[in-house]
This record gives structure tokens, sequence and C-alpha cells, in this order.
């Protein structure tokens, strides 16, 4: 047992001396595991950042149904035990014309515009608030034609449009991720099959000495998780680098919905997470090199 750890401790050292030894070819290795790396972890980032501008109450729309200017306030009421009847609808609100124009007229800069209307040029409306995954657009066509009515508007549609395209993006991200993951398992693969050039004598030596398939594979296992390890830090920088040359470009569109700048940063999380699979990616590379040679080689 005490062999077999010492062993693993070799190795690891072994693997860092390469890397020390050959700086410039080691950085290139990990600028090339960084890239593939930096692509989907920046993605992800990218949607994390866009969907903390998504107001929170997006997943339950709501609904805004404006009455004619000559409805009554039977008509009001009406109208608000047929909306409260409509598929989806899970709360009903009205807004007399008089409070639509007294909030109106606290906005900054429409108080002057209130005062100087003549008369209230608001109609009565019905705010409806719809259960999650409700049919808005059918609740709309219903609510359109009821008597009274003059306009429909769905309030959060945008929103529903905006995280249907991230769920695409997430899962477009996924498979992007996928395939980088396939090319970095390739880059380390060939990485140690170039070693394993250099060193094929001293391998042979080995195995004639009557050393195991598990011990000659084991230095060059811990070097292609070196790699990735590397390569997923180098990631971590390039994605902060770049999220520190994309913050002003967000304030603008932080400002848009109403919230403030702020840098779009990799969660430690995530950086733990992504240089863990890199890792695992980088020794599955260097493990199916050295079986191929191994295997070749009998």
């Amino acid at each position: 047992m005490r062999g077999w750890l010492r062993h693993h401790r070799q190795s690891l050292a072994a693997a860092l001396r390469r890397v020390a030894r050959d700086p410039l070819g080691s950085l290139l290795n990990a600028l090339v595991i960084g890239v593939a790396l930096a692509l989907p972890l920046g993605a992800f980032v990218a949607l994390a950042t866009v969907e903390r501008l998504v107001p929170t109450s997006a997943t339950e729309p709501e609904m805004s149904v404006f009455l004619d200017l000559g409805a009554t306030r039977a008509d009001a009421d009406r109208l608000r035990a047929e909306l409260a009847r409509l598929p989806g609808v899970r709360q009903v609100r009205f807004v007399p014309k008089d409070q639509a124009l007294a909030e109106m007229g606290r906005t900054e800069g429409l108080a002057e515009i209130v005062a100087a209307l003549g008369r209230n040029p608001l109609p009565d409306a019905f705010v409806l608030r719809l259960a999650p995954g409700a049919a808005a657009e059918d609740a709309a066509s219903r609510a359109g034609g009821l008597a009274k009515v003059a306009k429909v508007q769905v309030d959060t549609a945008w929103v529903q449009r905006l995280q249907s395209i991230l769920a695409l993006g997430r899962a477009a991200t996924l498979v992007l991720a996928a395939l980088l993951g396939v090319g970095l398992v390739a880059a380390t693969f060939n990485t140690v099959r170039l070693q394993l050039a250099t060193r094929r004598d001293e391998v042979e030596v080995s195995r004639l000495v009557g050393a195991t398939d598990a011990w000659i594979r084991r230095p060059f296992l811990y070097l292609g998780a070196v790699q990735g390890v590397l390569g997923a830090l180098l990631a971590g920088a390039i994605v902060a680098a770049a999220s520190w040359y994309l913050t002003p470009f967000l304030a603008g569109l932080a400002r848009l919905y109403g919230g403030e700048p702020t840098p779009i940063l990799p969660p430690p999380m995530l950086i733990g997470a992504a240089t863990g699979l890199a890792a695992i990616l980088g020794l599955m590379g260097a493990w199916i090199s050295v079986s191929v040679h191994l295997r070749d080689r009998r």
C-alpha cells in the first residue's frame, strides 16, 4: 500500500516537472484547452447574467384588458365575473381610470403633462394574473371578444419569448460543451502520445522488468490531469478578462430593465466544477492514449 501511494506521489511530481521543464509547450497546450473550455463557460455566465435581468414575476404572466371609454360601472362588474371564468386566470384586479391617471401623475416627467389635461383620457382596465404555463394568447383572444372590451395586451409575452430563447441557449451551450469536451480528450490524447514517443525506451525497459500496465500508465494519467487543470484555470482567467471588458456594455442593457450593471464574473463554484471536469477529461485522454500504445506494442 505504501509503495502504491509512493508511486502516486512520484507520478504527480514527475508530471509537474515535465510541465516546468517545457513552459512554452505546456502553456500552448493549456491555451488550447483553456480556449475550448472558455467558450461554454463564457456562454453559461452570459446566460446567467441575462436571466438576472428578467423580472422574477415572469413565471406568472399578466394581461391588461382595457374597457371602452363609455363603459359603465355595471359593465365593469359584469366583465369582472366573465374574466374570472376564463381558463388560466388566477386573479382579476380592477384599475379605475382615476387611479390609473393618479399613478401616471406620480411618474417622473409626466406630472406636468397630467396636470395640463382637461379630462381623463384613460379607460378603466382589468389586470389579469395568469397561472404559470397558461395559454396567454388563448386567454387574450377570449377576453378580446367580450362586450365593452376595447383592447387586450399580454404584458409579459416578451418575457416568455425571452425565456424560450434562454432555454434554447442553455441547450445549445450544453451541446457545445459536450463537443469541446471531446476535443479536450483528443488534445490530451495527442499530447500524451508525443510524450510516449519520446519515452518509448523507458516504457519498454519498465515492461521488461515486470511493470504492470497500470504502473506504466499512472505518470501519464497525472500529466493529462495536470494539463486539464491548467487549461481550466486559464479558461477562468479568459472569461474573467472578457467579463471585465464587457461590463461597460452591460450597463446600458441593465438600465433598460431597471437594474444595476454588475460584472459578469464566473462564480467560484462554476470554476471549480470546470476544473474538476477538465481534470477528468484530461485523464481520460491520457488513459486512452497509453492504452492504445500498450496494445500496439504487444
